[in-house]
């Protein structure tokens, strides 16, 4: 099958090359999306029960948030591909710039475009936050560009999970928080926390998955450097200590309550993941794992927001 009918049957189009605006649509990645959604709402609902919400902060945070991943997503795309670790081999889905879909200076164009929705959402964010947000904001743009970009991109050595857990946990719901009351809260970091190893976690099934063709092409992803058995482990051990965190906080935060055990129903939607990524190996089902891995962080956000609400 050629690489554009690949790409199409993937696209849910047959056999005929799929649209521009299809290619566009999935070269964002939108499975990944929850992970730039997420930890907004979990920020979000803090500053609510604290009678600090405002929309139009809302509003730009969460959308600078989206275009932050998704500029990221493309940038990965990029440079993925000039650094041969997109080959025609790999597991998951085709990327648009190693299938020769979109040339690499569109893609590249499209990046900075992005990441440059993002900057403007970032300077209404300084004019009604002050200038915390400059740094909140360049740091996650910048981590999102070395990713895989640069001369020593960090998810080539093995770091990529721990800027996950750092950018899409810790930096975007006290970020989030921070936009909305203008105050660094210690509550905010500790939700943070599950938050973060949740997201870190869709990045986990991304490395078991490419884990054979990733050490073909140099890239020393953390699945690589540990193995498959023990990145299943560590992608279980992660679940497990989400849902511990979170009904540690709910027990011993005096501004919280366990109404956060509310979020442990998504424990067997967690079971079930993990039995998935445990015994396949199979490109298919383990792209499937990535997207439930993806729906899970959204529907523990949603939970723990939820719960945050009801305190």
């Amino acid at each position: 099958m050629s690489t554009h009918a690949e790409y199409a049957a993937d696209a849910g189009g047959g056999g005929s090359r799929p649209s521009p605006m299809r290619i566009w649509f999935l070269a964002a990645r939108p499975k990944t999306l929850p992970v730039g959604l997420a930890p907004v709402l979990v920020g979000t609902a803090l500053a609510i029960q604290q009678d600090a919400f405002r929309f139009l902060p809302f509003l730009a945070a969460l959308l600078g948030a989206l275009f932050i991943q998704v500029g990221a997503n493309l940038a990965n795309d990029y440079s993925d591909a000039r650094r041969g670790a997109d080959s025609d081999d790999r597991l998951g889905p085709l990327r648009v710039t190693a299938g020769d879909l979109v040339p690499p200076r569109q893609v590249l164009l499209a990046t900075y475009l992005t990441f440059g929705v993002a900057v403007l959402c970032g300077i209404y964010l300084i004019a009604v936050a002050g200038w915390v947000i400059l740094a909140i904001g360049a740091a996650s743009i910048v981590a999102g560009l070395l990713y895989t970009g640069g001369p020593r991109p960090y998810g080539y050595a093995g770091l990529g999970e721990l800027f996950v857990f750092l950018f899409f946990g810790l930096v975007a719901v006290t970020g989030t928080h921070y936009c909305l009351t203008e105050e660094f809260d210690g509550t905010a970091l500790a939700l943070a926390v599950p938050v973060g190893l949740m997201a870190a976690a869709v990045l986990v099934v991304n490395n078991v998955r490419d884990i054979d063709t990733d050490r073909r092409a140099n890239k020393n992803t953390l699945a690589v450097r540990l193995g498959r058995q023990r990145t299943r482990q560590l992608y279980a051990g992660m679940h497990v200590a989400a849902y511990v965190v979170t009904a540690l906080i709910g027990a011993i935060d005096a501004d919280l309550t366990l109404w956060l055990l509310i979020s442990l129903l998504g424990i067997p939607l967690s079971v079930q993941l993990a039995r998935t990524v445990a015994t396949h190996t199979d490109g298919p089902t383990l792209n499937g794992a990535l997207a439930g891995t993806g729906r899970l962080e959204l529907v523990f956000c949603v939970l723990l927001s939820v719960g945050i609400l009801l305190s």
